[in-house]
């Protein structure tokens, strides 16, 4: 009998094995696509930050260790006006166009949100149009509508006899431009998150502040955000990361531009990414483009870390 549950065991085990193997001939075109064009990159790009390897040593590149990080990160080195202010304007745009965006949704989802208002579902398929369409052609029209020159935007400002604004000339004007757009594009993602988080909290808990004598505002502070909160923030966390690496966001609208006045490898509007793209392929510095990719990664997922870690937006809930 022995003899019997051994051999039986024997088979289950070859059998299981075989199984496996032939799970992993399934997957090996996916991972070695994987490999190919996702990890072998990253590997390259983390190489390729510690050496000089730009327009002057494309043959006879050299391990340079951190030297392009403390380039970038030094200020009393020329570089670091490429990196810092950089930085700087692509956090405050992450910020504002996440947070931007974010209450505007939430005042939209509470708004449609109200049982009493018949046409919802005609505002709900109207206001999720700017999501609904490709970013890059929304993008591409947003530029043209705010083109200094023949812009729709400026020339119907025109005929109410408001002078021309500056889209894409002024650097205020050009930052305010790429903030508006951005926040009208992702509004309507965060208004579906908000529209859903309402809808999950139990009516039986608004009927019981009313009970209690709670009016419209108490409501909606300590019941309605408290809710709602804990149900967004694990998506308004990659929202911002999405923000912080939104190459197609700045770069299709303003290319970057307008141009710094004591910088000529970043414009006014370049985050770190398309700071990044142009020192690889406009000034051939894959040397400090990399580095930049590689600082990029880190800040941003420092940021989610401690956004997940001291909100405890993704802990478990026994």
């Amino acid at each position: 009998m022995a003899n019997l549950n051994r051999i039986a065991n024997n088979k289950s085990v070859k059998k299981g094995s075989k199984t496996q193997k032939i799970a992993y001939l399934y997957m090996s075109p996916a991972l070695i696509t994987i490999a190919v064009l996702g990890i072998a990159p990253i590997l390259y790009t983390i190489f390729i930050a510690f050496t000089d390897y730009n327009q002057m040593h494309f043959l006879n590149y050299h391990f340079v260790g951190l030297k392009n990080f403390i380039s970038l990160l030094n200020p009393n080195n020329p570089l670091s006006a490429v990196f810092i202010p950089t930085f700087v304007w692509t956090l405050v745009y992450a910020l504002l166009t996440t947070g931007f965006a974010y209450f505007i949704g939430l005042f939209l989802a509470v708004l449609l949100n109200n049982p009493h208002l018949r046409e919802g579902i005609i505002y709900r398929t109207i206001l999720i149009i700017p999501w609904a369409v490709p970013g890059m052609i929304t993008m591409l029209v947003w530029q043209g509508l705010l083109n200094d020159s023949y812009g729709q935007i400026n020339a119907l400002l025109h005929t109410v006899g408001i002078p021309k604004i500056p889209w894409q000339s002024s650097p205020f004007w050009a930052r305010f431009s790429v903030i508006m757009v951005n926040v009208w594009a992702g509004f309507p993602y965060m208004m579906t998150v908000c529209l859903g988080a309402l809808q999950a909290i139990p009516s039986e808990i608004y009927e019981a502040a009313a009970i209690d004598g709670a009016n419209w505002w108490q409501k909606f502070r300590w019941i309605t955000i408290r809710e709602i909160w804990s149900i967004t923030l694990p998506l308004v966390i990659p929202s911002f990361a999405f923000n912080f690496n939104n190459f197609g966001g700045v770069y299709l609208l303003t290319g970057g531009g307008p141009a710094r006045s004591d910088n000529p490898f970043v414009g006014q509007t370049d985050i770190l990414a398309s700071a990044a793209y142009k020192m690889t392929l406009d000034f051939n510095r894959y040397d400090l483009a990399s580095a930049i990719s590689i600082i990029l990664f880190v800040i941003v997922g420092v940021i989610s870390w401690l956004n997940m870690r001291y909100t405890g937006a993704f802990k478990e809930v026994e």
